[in-house]
C-alpha cells in the first residue's frame, strides 16, 4: 500500500465555546479522491485548512509526504498585489516550471491574463484561482467549493478536468452532482469527528441516515437502562441493604453519557409566506426581443407559464439569464414584442447579490428592517428570534454583524427575507449558493409544497432535476429554446451540453462583436452629480439614522417616562417617527442608485 500523501491525526480545535474538531483523523493517499461533507459551521473549510498548513491546530499531527506538492483553493482567494491575473497564476508555479499549463488553463477559462484583478467578477475570480491551483499539476489538491461563482458550462469542464488527472482530490462542495460524479471516498464531518465509508458521494446519504438512526435507537436504549438502573437503586432489596458502588459510579457514567451527547443540528424549517392564488395564467411573452449595444442578448422568444410551473433558467455566464428574468417579470422592457403578467401576482425575489447588504448592519436589524423586534411574515408579525430559529441562526446571533457570517449564514438570511414577503411567484436568482445538503434538501421540499409558480436561476443541476418541470437554454445569437422536464431531460432532448463548441464559439463572437463595435454605440448611461454624491453620502447617513433610533429607543425603554414626563415621551416618539421614515426612505434610495450603478456597470 502507498504511504500517505497528507495524514492528520487526533486534531483538535476550539475557537471558544464549544469544540469545532475532537480527535479528527484523515488520511488522503495517491490519486485518492474524497469528498469532505457536513452542515453549514461544522469545521469543513478550517479542517482544510489545517491539512494546506494554513491553520495550526489545538492538538495532534499533520504529515507531509516529503517532496509532495499540495495545492489550496480558498473560497475567498487574495490576490495580493499581483497587477494581471497571469501573474497570480504564474505565482503559483514553483522555481523550474513549465508556464505553457498557466496559459493553456487560462485560456480554456477563459481569461487574456491580462485582467485586472480588482476589477474581476466573482466567476473570473474563481476561474482565476482555478487556473493558478491546477497549473502546478500538483500531487494533491484541497479544493474548497471550487464550483461557487462558476456557470454550468465551466463547472462540467472543470469536471472533465479534474477526472482527467492523477491528483489527489479532496473536495468541499454543496453540488451534488459535481460530488457524485469525482468522489470515490467520503469522509463525513459531525459535531467534531470523522466517520469514513470508502463509497463516493452518490452513497453517502443513505449511509448517513443509517447512521442517524442507528443513533437514535442507541440514545434510546441508553435512556432505557437508566430508567432500570434508577428504578434498582430505589427499590431493589440488594440496594437497600447495602449499595453496589460500582453500580451506582455505572448509573453516574450513563448519565454523563447522556448528558454529553451532541445531537445532530436541527433542520431549517423554510416556509414561503403565500398570497392569494394569481390567475392560471401567470406570465405570457410573445416574440420579446432585447438588446445591449450591438449585442442581441434575447431574440423573438415566446413562453407562456401558467400557475405552478416550476420553470429553471440556465446558461453560460453573460448568455443573458437575468436579462430575461427581468424582461420576463417586467423588470425591464423589451425592445420588441410583449409580456403581460396575470391576475394578482405577488413576486418575491431572491438576488444573487449578497454583497449588497450592509456589513455592519446586524442579523436582527437585516430581518426587522430595523424597526423593533418582530418580522412580518406573510403579513403577520413573528418574534425575530423565533424567525431566526427557523433558518438555524442562534439566538445568541441576533446582534451579530453581517460581515462576520459565513456564506451558508448569509444565503439562509437571504431566503429568510425573501420568504417573508407574502407572495405567488417566487424569482430565485442562484439560490443553492452556499447552502449546505441538509438546507437544500429543505429548500426543495419547500418549493415542492409552494402552491405558487416558481422561475429560477441555478447552476446546480441536480437541484434543478429535483424541483423545475421545464428548463429555458441559449442556443446563441440571443436565441432560448424551452425543454419539457430538468436538467438531464434538457440534455436529451438537445442531444449536447452546454459546452457544446458552437454555443461557445456564438457567445464568444458575440463578446468580441459588441467589444468591436463599443466605440460606435451610443453614449453609454452614466450616474449624474447628484446621483454619485448621494451614493456616497447615503450610506453615512443611514448609519446616523440607525445611531438617532439607537439613542431614541434608549430614551423610550424607560417605562416611567410617560408618566413623569410626558412631553419629552411625546417629543421622542416623534422623533423616533421621523427618523424610521427618514431611514426606510435613505434605504431605498440608495438601494435604487446602487442597483443603477450595477446595471450601468453591466451593460
Amino acid at each position: 500500500m502507498a504511504p500517505p500523501l497528507i495524514q492528520l491525526r487526533s486534531i483538535t480545535l476550539t475557537f471558544g465555546g464549544t469544540p469545532l474538531l475532537t480527535g479528527v483523523d484523515l488520511t488522503v493517499s495517491p490519486s485518492e479522491r474524497v469528498c469532505l461533507v457536513g452542515r453549514n459551521g461544522s469545521g469543513k473549510s478550517t479542517l482544510l485548512k489545517i491539512a494546506a498548513g494554513l491553520v495550526e491546530p489545538d492538538g495532534g499531527t499533520r504529515f507531509v509526504q516529503p517532496g509532495a506538492t499540495v495545492r489550496y483553493l480558498p473560497q475567498e482567494p487574495d490576490f495580493g498585489d499581483h497587477p494581471t491575473t497571469l501573474a497570480y497564476v504564474e505565482a503559483g508555479l514553483a522555481p523550474g516550471d513549465d508556464r505553457h499549463p498557466a496559459r493553456h488553463l487560462m485560456e480554456q477559462l477563459g481569461l487574456t491574463g491580462d485582467e485586472n484583478p480588482a476589477h474581476l467578477s466573482g466567476g473570473e475570480a474563481r476561474r482565476a484561482a482555478l487556473a493558478r491551483v491546477l497549473a502546478p499539476s500538483p500531487d494533491i489538491l484541497l479544493l474548497d467549493e471550487p464550483t461557487n461563482h462558476l456557470d454550468l458550462t465551466t463547472i462540467e469542464w472543470l469536471e472533465r478536468e479534474l477526472d482527467s488527472r492523477r491528483s489527489a482530490l479532496v473536495l468541499i462542495s454543496h453540488d451534488r452532482r459535481f460530488l457524485s460524479n469525482l468522489s470515490r471516498s467520503t469522509a463525513w464531518l459531525d459535531r467534531g469527528k470523522i466517520k469514513q465509508i470508502d463509497r463516493g458521494f452518490a452513497a453517502f446519504e443513505a449511509w448517513r441516515d443509517e447512521v442517524l438512526a442507528e443513533e437514535e435507537r442507541e440514545q434510546h436504549k441508553l435512556g432505557r437502562k437508566i430508567v432500570d438502573e434508577e428504578h434498582w437503586l430505589r427499590y431493589g432489596v440488594s440496594g437497600r441493604r447495602k449499595r453496589n458502588v460500582k453500580r451506582l459510579a455505572n448509573l453516574h457514567a450513563l448519565r454523563a453519557q447522556k448528558r454529553n451527547y451532541r445531537g445532530t443540528a436541527g433542520s431549517a424549517n423554510l416556509a414561503a409566506a403565500e398570497a392569494e392564488k394569481s390567475g392560471r395564467m401567470v406570465i405570457e411573452a410573445k416574440g420579446i426581443s432585447k438588446d445591449f449595444g450591438e449585442r442581441r442578448i434575447v431574440d423573438n422568444f415566446s413562453i407562456r407559464i401558467q400557475r405552478g410551473d416550476r420553470l429553471g433558467i440556465i446558461g453560460p455566464n453573460g448568455a443573458g439569464k437575468t436579462t430575461l428574468v427581468n424582461l420576463l417579470t417586467g423588470a425591464i422592457a423589451a425592445d420588441s414584442g410583449s409580456v403581460r403578467l396575470g391576475a394578482n401576482i405577488e413576486m418575491a425575489t431572491l438576488d444573487q447579490h449578497r454583497e449588497s447588504l450592509d456589513p455592519k448592519v446586524t442579523l436582527a436589524e437585516a430581518l426587522t428592517g430595523g424597526r423593533g423586534d418582530h418580522v412580518m411574515v406573510g403579513g403577520k408579525p413573528k418574534h425575530v428570534v423565533g424567525y431566526m430559529k427557523d433558518f438555524l441562526f442562534a439566538q445568541e446571533q441576533r446582534g451579530t454583524p453581517l460581515e462576520v457570517l459565513s456564506g451558508g449564514e448569509r444565503g439562509r438570511l437571504m431566503l429568510a427575507r425573501a420568504l417573508a414577503k407574502p407572495s405567488n411567484l417566487l424569482v430565485l436568482d442562484e439560490p443553492t449558493n452556499d447552502l449546505d445538503l441538509e438546507t437544500l434538501d429543505v429548500l426543495e421540499d419547500m418549493l415542492g409544497d409552494y402552491e405558487g409558480t416558481v422561475i429560477l436561476i441555478s447552476h446546480d443541476r441536480d437541484f434543478l432535476d429535483r424541483v423545475v418541470s421545464s428548463v429555458v437554454a441559449p442556443d446563441g445569437k440571443g436565441k432560448w429554446i424551452e425543454y419539457a422536464g430538468g436538467y438531464s431531460d434538457m440534455l436529451a432532448q438537445r442531444g449536447s451540453d452546454l459546452t457544446r463548441e458552437t454555443v461557445k464559439a456564438q457567445v464568444g463572437e458575440e463578446k468580441k462583436e459588441a467589444k468591436a463595435a463599443a466605440p460606435a454605440q451610443a453614449p453609454r448611461r452614466r450616474l449624474s452629480f447628484n446621483e454619485k454624491h448621494a451614493l456616497e453620502t447615503l450610506p453615512k447617513k443611514i448609519d446616523d439614522l440607525h445611531a438617532d433610533i439607537a439613542r431614541l429607543q434608549r430614551i423610550l425603554d424607560d417605562p416611567a417616562l410617560y408618566a413623569k414626563d410626558r412631553k419629552k415621551f411625546d417629543e421622542a416618539s416623534a422623533a423616533m417617527a421621523k427618523a424610521q421614515h427618514e431611514l426606510a426612505a435613505a434605504e431605498d434610495r440608495w438601494l435604487e442608485l446602487e442597483m443603477l450603478r450595477e446595471e450601468i456597470e453591466q451593460a
